[in-house]
């Protein structure tokens, strides 16, 4: 029987395999097809479409975080398995059979959702307000098992000024030692690396070229232990990219823009302006789009932000309505407005108009209070212990629709038909893997 191990890697650029002899070996007689991201190309959104097949009005992940609005609450980073409304992978390799065992190593959306095997953060809060490393497994034992063979899960080089190749190394590492143990037919591993260097100094930067040799050498290492244990030709190697990270030199601040038209209001506490969300509008930002939510969705106040941000630098789309549709983010959860970078453009978060009035946390490393993405974090100044106010600093982003090649990713396998000599779209994935796993049952 074939295991399936399907890895999903943010900002894998096709011109990246020239640099990566571990991934040109495992593929030399298997295949390499092109691979486009839906909107929006985020990790959340991304994980959700290629495991589901589905776009975010169907699987209802919509952005990296959501604006609950009965409560008034965003909730950033935090979410469980329920929040994705389709069935996943695993849910559909189980209606085929039960014996069909799936793991789920790190996709971000992964706690409490039908894979058999699971691994993803989850750090002890403790009373004081200080935190102590964790991770949810499943079993639930399973973590002191890697605590033991490798260690605490390094949080603090998986994002943040300390992000590096160790996070990823830990997750293979321990996904090596998961899937010796308990040969799941189907693998999904998540690896993060590719993400860090390419936004903060540029996809093109000699640190985001070096993550691209340093993910190479560990995922040769992955290649040899796996194929150790389960041997060789009884593995499948799929390997894809999540989105692709591209360079910008723009940056758009849609809060700014709201509270000068009026719409959003602030209040002011002992560190600072923060967000009032009760609002007549605010924008939830996520990289290259944001959402905006419009207070009982006002039509006359939609109609006015939609002017507000018409033929705006740096905003190649508007969506209002129905015209969410275009690209499948018709859902409850979505913003009334929807804002699109164009692809050389990003949008910050900020709302003050004078960084000595930002909220306390727009200094730190604060993941879940801010209402927003924050990329700038990667740019943590040691020496003053803070985060720079300065959005312009983030030279690569992703998020925006597919529009040439250069956002394009690639999807690779040492298995020479399973990709069909084709190029594919995220959501064809999710039935082309169930298929083949199914009928690789079967055999």
């Amino acid at each position: 029987m074939k295991h399936f191990i399907y890895c999903t890697i943010p900002g894998l650029r096709q011109q990246d395999l020239a640099q990566m002899p571990n991934l040109q070996a495992l593929t030399a007689n298997g295949a390499q097809q092109r691979l486009t991201s839906s909107f929006p190309a985020v990790t959340w959104p991304a994980q959700a479409t290629m495991l589901t097949g589905q776009l975010p009005n169907r699987h209802g992940v919509i952005g990296n975080g959501f604006y609950w609005r009965e409560s008034q609450e965003v909730e950033m980073w935090t979410a469980w398995n329920e929040k994705i409304e389709s069935p996943q992978i695993w849910d559909l390799l189980h209606d085929i059979s039960p014996e069909l065992k799936s793991l789920a190593w790190f996709p971000m959306l992964s706690k409490g959702s039908g894979a058999d095997y699971i691994c993803m953060p989850k750090p002890v809060h403790n009373p004081d307000g200080s935190e102590s490393l964790w991770c949810y497994t499943q079993p639930q034992e399973y973590y002191g098992d890697l605590l033991e063979a490798l260690g605490h899960f390094p949080l603090q080089h998986f994002w943040g000024p300390l992000a590096n190749i160790k996070s990823s190394e830990w997750i293979l590492q321990s996904a090596v030692k998961a899937i010796s143990d308990f040969k799941p037919q189907f693998s999904y591993l998540y690896i993060p690396h590719l993400d860090y260097a390419a936004q903060k100094l540029g996809p093109n930067s000699p640190e985001a070229q070096q993550s691209v040799v340093d993910l190479d050498r560990v995922l040769g290492e992955t290649i040899t232990e796996v194929n150790h244990a389960l041997g060789e030709d009884n593995v499948v190697w799929i390997i894809a990219s999540e989105y692709v990270i591209t360079e910008v030199d723009h940056v758009s601040y849609p809060n700014r823009i709201l509270r000068e038209a009026g719409l959003l209001q602030v209040t002011e506490q002992e560190d600072g302006e923060h967000l009032d969300l009760d609002s007549s509008a605010w924008a939830l930002v996520d990289h290259q789009f944001s959402h905006i939510f419009v207070k009982d969705g006002c039509p006359e106040i939609i109609e006015q932000i939609q002017t507000l941000f018409a033929d705006l630098e740096g905003i190649s789309e508007v969506l209002v309505g129905e015209a969410r549709g275009k690209y499948g983010l018709e859902h409850e959860r979505s913003g009334e407005v929807i804002l699109v970078s164009t692809s050389n453009s990003w949008q910050a978060y900020y709302w003050w108009l004078d960084d000595q009035q930002a909220p306390g946390f727009a200094r730190t490393v604060d993941i879940h209070r801010k209402p927003g993405y924050d990329p700038v974090e990667l740019h943590f100044d040691m020496a003053t212990k803070s985060i720079p106010l300065d959005a312009t600093l983030i030279k690569g982003s992703h998020g925006a629709p597919v529009s040439d090649d250069s956002q394009r990713g690639m999807i690779v396998s040492n298995c020479s038909t399973i990709l069909e000599d084709r190029d594919w779209l995220d959501t064809e994935l999710c039935n082309h893997l169930v298929q083949a796993i199914a009928q690789n049952q079967s055999v």
